[in-house]
């Protein structure tokens, strides 16, 4: 005869199995605006945030192989660098002090066809994805020679990218001519238009080095793909009246009589601008991307950043390429970005820490087209997440998490950087790039770029 099933008194166990579970001291989502959870948790399950909740109620409701305890550390949206020319970090140093157009045309440029290649590109964008990573940064917006390469750096590391298709008149070691670099664009773009990290978006370089006719086509591809424009525009004073003495007319009125100004248009530097010019931005639904760092070092300008926000006009950040900040230190760029308009406004409430912040990362997103995806911490959204350690002498004592990020931290506080639920930084180790072998193939890139620029100096 056989017995009756004893009943257990274990409880059944309804907690969910996720993919990693982060504890963290601050979590900052920057949407909602301004909001700040204390002592709570953020759940990843499948590269997505699945929940946001206190760390006292997570332990009920999900278990997970990986969990971090970051019980000091604030967690924020992965930043994205909405403007760089990532592989330009291997001419970090080789021009400084000088202005703009002396320093492109009598440095830069000549190095640049002395030593770009595919190589280059890829040994450099890796230097700088390694850099960006380490400073918190999970996105990056691209625009140089050989996008190809640029986008097997990022693959392989597995950072978010958009990748410039770029447009310029003068033929490069890349493409002849205008039509052969639009060519080589589609060709990127079709190749990684279904990647899940990689975008594109079309970057002619800059009013001053591309004609009317591939900024048309530029435009009539760009609508057709829905993808943005990224163009250098209104960067130097001696940029816009060189416009005027060329066309009559200063850069951003051409872009609007060649149909360019709308949502698409992603439009950096803009140091020189009238009151009439903003209120075109505003009609068009422009976006303006802000390089605080570049535009002080080349002496180009201010952004009007306090009049910009206060006519709604949507402004992400940029470091610019190594070559002309030099480096490429996201964090060192907010607090940059809002000490600078609090100077140029005269009004030390202009741009608080938190709109720095939505700048560098929710702002970035929607200027990109991937609001959706990345850009804050909220549930569905990508798991891209920089964590800050908070627990240092120059971080004490916390008031104000924000603030202290903003106008105290440094990116040597980044310890841990996710992106798409992957752990990048693991307590600040790179965990998809060798560092030794990245300060090598740098150290000889340098040695080859010293004797190329002594060469040509003395031929």
């Amino acid at each position: 005869m056989s017995k009756p099933a004893q009943k257990s008194n274990k409880i059944p166990n309804k907690r969910l199995q996720v993919d990693s579970i982060i504890h963290a001291g601050w979590i900052i989502p920057v949407e909602p605006d301004e909001t700040i959870y204390e002592h709570h948790s953020l759940v990843v399950k499948q590269g997505k945030i699945l929940d946001i909740l206190p760390s006292s109620q997570c332990g009920s409701k999900y278990m997970s192989h990986t969990e971090h305890h970051l019980q000091t550390h604030a967690l924020i949206p992965g930043l994205i660098n909405t403007h760089t020319h990532a592989a330009m970090s291997l001419l970090r140093g080789i021009a400084d002090d000088l202005p703009l157009m002396e320093w492109l045309s009598e440095h830069i440029w000549p190095a640049e066809g002395k030593c770009v290649n595919y190589q280059f590109v890829k040994d450099g964008t890796d230097l700088a994805i390694a850099e960006m990573l380490r400073g918190g940064t999970t996105t990056f917006n691209d625009m140089y020679f050989f996008p190809d390469a640029a986008a097997k750096s990022a693959d392989e590391a597995g950072i978010r990218a958009s990748l410039g298709m770029i447009v310029i008149d003068f033929p490069s070691a890349w493409a002849k001519d205008s039509d052969d670099y639009l060519h080589k664009g589609l060709n990127l773009h079709e190749q990684y238009r279904h990647h899940p990290l990689i975008s594109t978006a079309f970057a002619p370089h800059a009013p001053y080095t591309v004609s009317d006719e591939p900024l048309e086509k530029v435009k009539t591809y760009a609508e057709k793909l829905d993808i943005p424009i990224h163009i250098h525009l209104h960067e130097t004073k001696d940029e816009v009246e060189q416009a005027i003495a060329n066309s009559g007319m200063r850069p951003i009125k051409r872009l609007e009589r060649l149909g360019l100004l709308s949502p698409l248009l992603l439009t950096v530097h803009m140091t020189q601008l009238e009151d009439d010019e903003i209120q075109l931005l505003k009609q068009y639904g422009v976006h303006v991307v802000h390089c605080p760092e570049s535009n002080l070092k080349l002496a180009s300008g201010y952004c009007p950043v306090a009049k910009l926000t206060d006519n709604d006009i949507n402004i992400a950040i940029g470091t610019d390429g190594a070559a002309s900040n030099n480096d490429l230190d996201m964090l060192s760029e907010m607090r940059s970005t809002a000490l600078l308009a609090k100077a140029v406004a005269a009004d030390a409430s202009a741009i608080p820490a938190h709109t720095s912040l939505k700048m560098a990362t929710i702002n970035g997103a929607k200027a990109l087209g991937l609001d959706s995806k990345t850009g804050s911490l909220i549930k569905g959204k990508s798991a891209d997440i920089c964590a800050i350690n908070l627990n240092t002498i120059e971080t004490q004592p916390v008031y104000h998490a924000i603030s202290q990020i903003i106008y105290s931290s440094s990116r040597d506080q980044v310890t841990d950087v996710w992106v798409q639920g992957k752990h990048l930084l693991n307590n600040r180790q790179l965990t998809t790039l060798n560092e030794d072998q990245l300060i090598q193939k740098a150290t000889q890139w340098g040695e080859k770029i010293r004797l190329e620029v002594e060469c040509s100096n003395n031929s």
